[in-house]
């Protein structure tokens, strides 16, 4: 009975350091998703004596998709640039973690300088770096050897080309926590492992893609879910920016934005998924 009562004496004390969280999560989380979803249902008018709704059933999603032609247009571009984006930004990341990982000098100041965009980077400040064009490489289509790459490479891998290259900057800038996942996986690895493969005759490319990807793959999970939440939202994502306006706008108002929220979160969803489904799947067949 003793040993019962301490037990429970643990939990609430564990629920009384959880309860702010708690609490927090219930009203400045929970409660304003399922408003918004109540909203989206809803035309929404703002009055001098309160908020009133109307119940319109689905037409806020009807007119998302079969009005609205400018939310499916961005929508599907930014879908685009986030396939894109996203394994540039873990290999870019992979490839550096592997870097740090090696015995140099003064690896805390590289690490500090390809994290240092995290803390600084902003919306405000991404769009002045935009206006001053610093954020990709100046005249590279002028380039002569990339303009050879562009010459020799089918319509889709010169989009790709194209993007890498009106958007490298942004794309290494958003690269600093996946480097210090990685970083902190391959500094757990145990070196006998390495030490054992090298003994059978394995070369370093050997040891990279028998050792090094399986160790590192459920890293590579997070950080495909971590670039594409944070690549979804984004200060400077169009697709929010078309939210917010909307939300703001006489004709549609917050029972249109919240509507254009949830199929925005339920595509992002749907992303996620797909992503991790697969490479779940891939790493299932490959690595056992």
């Amino acid at each position: 009975m003793k040993q019962l009562s301490l037990k429970r004496k643990k939990s609430l004390l564990g629920l009384s350091f959880l309860s702010p969280w708690i609490i927090g999560f219930l009203v400045f989380t929970a409660f304003p998703l399922l408003y918004s979803l109540f909203l989206s249902f809803q035309k929404v008018k703002i009055t001098p004596s309160g908020i009133k709704t109307e119940f319109i059933k689905f037409e806020n999603y009807a007119y998302a998709f079969t009005v609205d032609a400018e939310f499916t247009q961005i929508l599907l571009k930014f879908l685009r640039e986030l396939v894109i984006s996203t394994p540039i930004i873990i290999v870019f990341s992979l490839i550096i973690a592997l870097l740090l990982n090696q015995p140099i000098r003064m690896k805390g100041f590289f690490r500090t300088i390809f994290f240092l965009p995290v803390i600084i980077a902003s919306g405000p400040v991404i769009t002045d770096l935009m206006e001053q064009d610093v954020t990709s490489i100046p005249s590279i289509e002028n380039y002569a050897l990339f303009a050879m790459f562009l010459s020799n490479t089918d319509g889709f891998l010169n989009t790709i080309l194209t993007y890498l290259m009106d958007n490298l900057i942004i794309i290494l800038w958003y690269s600093g926590v996946q480097i210090l996942i990685f970083l902190a996986a391959l500094q757990k690895t145990d070196r006998q492992i390495y030490e054992a493969a090298k003994i059978d005759g394995a070369s370093n490319w050997e040891c990279f893609w028998k050792v090094t990807l399986p160790t590192l793959f459920p890293m590579i999970i997070v950080n495909l879910i971590y670039t594409i939440v944070t690549y979804s939202v984004f200060a400077l994502n169009p697709v929010v920016d078309h939210i917010q306006s909307s939300m703001f706008d006489i004709s549609t108002g917050f029972g249109y934005a919240s509507a254009l929220s949830w199929v925005y979160f339920v595509v992002i969803t749907i992303v996620l998924a797909i992503g991790v489904g697969t490479m779940a799947i891939r790493g299932n067949k490959k690595y056992t």
